[in-house]
């Protein structure tokens, strides 16, 4: 009886000293529903007009963050204060912008940007009336016995092709390859094509809309060959009179597996204003709380979400990027906030930084890990932050490549937000892959059911769902807490 007490009294003063350690203690009061809003409606607001890199707008946010960072007294760790600076693919897309329908020389039609299409963020520029050939996939591929191009005239016309690749292979062996589009355009070009219209699945289950969007994939720039998304209306409008629609296209190819092009009876008048600049200058913004430990200060812990969105078209149009990702850059900051106005000391130095250029193809964060400011074999951990304000509950990924440090959320869950589900994945993802790469153990903090919204001139800040979003950032920093007294040693990453 005498030992039964005794334990049941060390359980008890466990208990409680764990709870003063991961509530009383910290700061997790101070991270609030109203600051992390304040923040996102900033972020998102029209006067940034989404946040593109190399815009304005991106500058005007990385200045406001910065500003952030320095009242909160974190220290500079960029090359310039808390910039680090680097170059990005930049294309700005000017007024006037067109896309109408023709007959006889007419316009029969004008078609509303926004709503029945938008320009490929990378587009080039072009003044084009001509007809239009539907060419399935947009894919030449005859060493699998397949080609789109085959026997077909596209010379001086406007391709219209499904935006993505088969979701079916030919074969064992076949790879479909590069399908983003500037790849499908350069083909388009290559066959004589003055223009390229891509268009989404329409068998989908839930058919994308047309959406505003950087990710090019690489190689040089065309900038004198529009691109636009067309929504699958606009398709089927061009596809009448050829006695197809689009879903009765892709159910014939995809059902035969072989190419099915159709020279449709629609003229189309495109009209794109561009401006590339293969290098524009650009930044991350880092800074960083110093640890208390004199040995484990060397030790670092990053928490990072990326700042960019996917920018704005012609002054009419603009992608406001609340959810993806002012959300992440919102909670990175009161992530910091909430050790610094909870006077926590971590053992280990915290570096909090917002990515540029994600959604180009995590150019800031490459960027970052191959040229830190500190060395990487000293970094024990990275927690990503992107897509937290929208959704039903809270998913940690990269679990099956870094899962002690899925533990340690998965347990501060269990004591606290309790909103965490057990689904997770390896490989990094998003601006944790470069870590994950590099062989950092890396944490990636979402909402599920997080992209209704994903690049839409719906993601505003009226989606967000303040509650979950701030049990997240709570998450977030307590996972961040508990790594920084030295409990958690640097792991493997799993492949």
């Amino acid at each position: 009886m005498i030992f039964k007490n005794i334990f049941l009294l060390l359980f008890i003063y466990i208990s409680v000293s764990y709870a003063q350690t991961f509530n009383d203690e910290t700061g997790v009061s101070t991270i609030t529903q109203t600051d992390l809003m304040n923040t996102v409606e900033y972020l998102s607001s029209k006067d940034l007009e989404g946040r593109l890199s190399g815009s304005e707008g991106y500058n005007k946010a990385a200045h406001f963050m910065a500003e952030e960072f320095s009242k909160l007294g974190l220290k500079p760790l960029g090359d310039s204060a808390y910039f680090q600076n680097l170059k990005v693919e930049y294309n700005e897309i000017y007024s006037p912008l067109k896309l109408g329908l023709m007959e006889n020389g007419r316009l029969m039609k004008e078609y509303k940007l926004g709503k029945d299409f938008v320009c490929r963020q990378m587009t080039g520029s072009g003044n084009v009336t001509a007809p239009v050939v539907f060419c399935g996939y947009g894919i030449s591929k005859p060493e699998f016995g397949y080609d789109d191009y085959a026997d077909v005239d596209v010379q001086g016309k406007i391709v219209l092709v499904f935006k993505s690749n088969p979701t079916w292979k030919l074969n064992d062996t076949s790879n479909w390859g590069n399908g983003y589009p500037r790849f499908k355009a350069k083909l388009a070009k290559e066959h004589g094509a003055v223009s390229m219209l891509i268009v989404s699945l329409p068998n989908d289950a839930k058919p994308q809309k047309t959406i505003i969007s950087v990710l090019e994939g690489g190689g040089e720039q065309d900038e004198n060959f529009p691109q636009l998304h067309i929504d699958i209306p606009v398709a089927d409008e061009i596809l009448g009179g050829s006695g197809f629609t689009l879903k009765d296209l892709q159910t014939q190819i995809d059902i035969s597996k072989k190419p099915f092009a159709v020279q449709t009876a629609s003229t189309l008048e495109i009209k794109v204003h561009a401006k590339y600049t293969k290098e524009k200058p650009t930044m991350n913004i880092i800074g960083l709380l110093e640890g208390s430990d004199s040995t484990m200060k060397n030790e670092y812990l990053v928490i990072g979400a990326h700042l960019d969105h996917v920018g704005s078209q012609a002054g009419e149009i603009y992608a406001p990027g609340a959810n993806d990702n002012a959300s992440g850059s919102a909670a990175v900051l009161e992530i910091a906030e909430a050790f610094v106005k909870g006077k926590i000391k971590p053992k280990r130095s915290i570096i909090f930084v917002l990515f540029a250029s994600e959604e180009l193809g995590l150019i800031g964060s490459k960027y970052f890990v191959d040229h830190s400011p500190v060395p990487l074999e000293k970094i024990t951990a990275m927690i990503n932050l992107d897509c937290v304000g929208y959704g039903d509950s809270i998913q940690v990924g990269n679990g099956k490549s870094s899962p002690n440090l899925w533990k340690i959320a998965h347990q501060q869950d269990s004591l606290n937000t309790k909103m965490m589900v057990d689904a997770t994945w390896s490989g990094g993802g998003a601006d944790a892959g470069p870590f994950h790469d590099k062989g950092i153990p890396a944490a990636y903090f979402v909402t599920t059911n997080s992209y209704a919204h994903l690049h839409y001139m719906t993601d505003t800040p009226e989606t967000i769902n303040k509650s979950l979003f701030e049990k997240i950032t709570k998450l977030a920093y307590l996972t961040t807490l508990g790594l920084t007294n030295g409990g958690y040693r640097r792991e493997e990453v799993i492949r």
